[in-house]
């Protein structure tokens, strides 16, 4: 159950590598256009893709893409063909797409890019015509990736939302299961400036009659998720009530978890992830299964046991250094970023820690900064490759505002810290360091470790 990546020559990967490009050159993901018609006509275009398979549909402020990855692979161990998108990516675009569990192979995703283009481009041009924005990046991938699931072709697609829900370009499938993550602060500036503004967005994705499978939310957004519900005649299971987690153990290599489903318990899971967010996530991927699969019906214990346990959630508390021990976290938002810190207090035993972080310019930095502050880390404050990275001496100004100058240090190249957090880390006892802030430093510091080998030292 395990991830298996694409073999391919050095042409196609360079084919895939100038579909990227071709990509990038479009408006970016950090300024999103608030339509749905520009992605509708190109699949519309193209004889509708997105309706080829039924759709699983997420959103939610944190836990996106691990209740994405874990739903996806339940899914697959009940025996059917998959087609998975999420985002963003760490290393490669083509992690973003997959089907049965792998990232699109470089050559499928390179011919079926040829295959669509023409529509692409055609809407682009009635989209300027018009004086609009041509197809963003965000809303060519996901035609891309609507593409790639008829081509497969999948049983079932799992979508993530790029971002909120209502316009957002995914939101052109009709979920046949809605699944909603915690909601919280994050994106303000798109979403509106209260949990309850941000629920409404992302209940956007809620379709007449669907199954709505939520975690546990604040009133304010529960209340939103209702009423949202109540005027779609969708149904709503909402954590604590529905279903729940009802234990967690610490384990080698992650946590046992049991949960009550929809439809039944499921005992001593194993979990290759760390912390209670995660345990909560496996949960929530159950219940949301179940719907799909029919609210009614308990799934084989072998089919979660296997769907769980081959889960994986790439830089999301995972090790990609053990001597020493260096961990990624992609928390980047006050509520990840506490996530990380209760986790790294109930799985590890740290007696001194150092974060790297690195902070885009459109997320609050302040508010990571203060909900990291509790571990008593040092920081080692950089920067990824990201141009909407936050220079990381105007970042470690504002970080030493908050924990004090004499816990943080600045270096500005993600290579050079990396060296200096690990150099400090084995000059003692129950070192660790973690590399978090976000998505793109993760990203970064994963190709760096795989770059020079530290898994495997």
């Amino acid at each position: 159950m395990t991830d298996v990546i694409p073999e391919s020559t050095p042409e196609e990967r360079d084919a895939a590598d100038a579909v990227y490009a071709a990509l990038l050159a479009r408006v970016g993901e950090a300024s999103p256009q608030p339509r749905l018609d520009a992605t509708r006509r190109a699949v519309e275009l193209l004889g509708d893709p997105h309706r080829a398979a039924p759709v699983i549909h997420l959103t939610g402020t944190n836990g996106k893409t691990s209740t994405s990855r874990m739903i996806e692979s339940i899914l697959r161990a009940q025996g059917l063909r998959t087609g998975l998108l999420t985002s963003p990516h760490l290393v490669r675009f083509t992690e973003r797409i997959r089907i049965d569990g792998a990232p699109i192979a470089d050559e499928a995703v390179a011919r079926i890019w040829d295959e669509i283009l023409p529509v692409l481009d055609l809407v682009d041009a009635e989209l300027t015509g018009r004086g609009e924005e041509p197809l963003t990046f965000f809303e060519a991938l996901t035609v891309l990736a609507f593409a790639a699931f008829a081509d497969a072709p999948v049983d079932v697609a799992v979508l993530e939302v790029g971002m909120g829900g209502e316009w957002d370009s995914t939101n052109v499938a009709d979920g046949q299961v809605a699944v909603i993550t915690p909601i919280a602060i994050d994106h303000e500036q798109r979403l509106g400036r209260t949990v309850a503004e941000i629920a409404r967005t992302k209940a956007g994705i809620v379709k007449q009659d669907a199954a709505v499978v939520t975690a546990f939310q604040a009133p304010e957004a529960l209340e939103v998720l209702h009423e949202v519900a109540a005027s779609k005649h969708a149904t709503v299971a909402v954590e604590g009530g529905a279903f729940a987690v009802l234990d967690s153990k610490v384990a080698v290599g992650g946590q046992l978890v049991s949960v009550r489903g929809l439809a039944g318990e499921y005992r001593d899971l194993a979990l290759p992830q760390y912390g209670r967010h995660q345990a909560e996530n496996a949960a929530l991927a159950i219940a949301a299964v179940e719907s799909f699969l029919g609210g009614g019906v308990r799934l084989a214990d072998d089919v979660v046991e296997a769907g769980l346990g081959g889960a994986t959630s790439p830089g999301r508390l995972h090790p990609i250094s053990v001597d020493p021990t260096v961990l990624v976290d992609a928390a980047h938002n006050p509520h990840g970023a506490g996530a990380l810190v209760e986790a790294l207090g109930e799985y590890f035993d740290f007696d001194e820690l150092v974060v790297v972080l690195g902070v885009l310019g459109d997320k609050d930095a302040t508010g990571i900064v203060r909900a990291l502050e509790p571990t008593a880390a040092s920081f080692v404050v950089t920067q990824s490759e990201s141009d909407r990275a936050i220079p990381a001496g105007e970042l470690a100004a504002s970080v030493a505002s908050i924990v004090g100058p004499e816990r943080v240090d600045v270096i500005e190249r993600l290579d050079d810290a990396l060296d200096e957090a690990r150099d400090w880390a084995t000059r003692g006892e129950k070192r660790g360091v973690v590399v978090t802030g976000s998505v793109t430093l993760v990203g970064d510091a994963m190709a760096i470790a795989d770059d020079r080998g530290w898994a495997s030292r």
